[in-house]
C-alpha cells in the first residue's frame, strides 16, 4: 500500500465523522512528495480551514509534519514495511527525535 493510499483510507474515516458543510480534502504533490489532509468548510458561522496530516517525502525518508488524528501514523507506516530509521517525526523538535525510536535525520 503507498502513503496515498493510506491517507485516502484515514480521509475516508474523517469524511463519515464529518457534518455535512465540512469537506476532507486529499492534497496530494507527488512531484514535490507533499501530501496533507485538510477540513475546509463551515461550521455555523465559524470558517474551518484545518490541515490534520501532513506528511512529505524527503531524501527517501518519510516525514510526518502533522498528525491531529488518534492514528499512529508512524506505526502505520512500519507495518506498511518502512523501516523506522525512514520515518522521521517533523513534529517533534530536532533535540527528540533520538529518544522517538523512529530517523534523527
Amino acid at each position: 500500500m503507498e502513503i496515498s493510499e493510506r491517507l485516502s483510507i484515514y480521509a475516508t474515516l474523517e469524511e463519515n465523522q464529518q457534518e455535512e458543510e465540512i469537506e476532507c480534502q486529499i492534497i496530494f504533490d507527488t512531484e514535490h512528495d507533499h501530501y496533507q489532509l485538510l477540513d475546509i468548510g463551515w461550521d455555523g458561522l465559524k470558517r474551518v480551514y484545518h490541515c490534520f496530516i501532513h506528511l512529505d517525502i524527503k531524501n527517501g525518508q518519510i516525514w510526518i509534519q502533522r498528525n491531529m488524528t488518534e492514528a499512529d501514523l508512524a506505526q502505520d507506516l512500519v507495518e506498511m514495511g518502512i523501516p523506522k530509521e525512514d520515518i522521521i517525526l517533523g513534529l517533534h523538535p530536532i533535540y527528540k527525535r533520538p529518544y522517538t525510536g523512529y530517523g534523527v535525520a
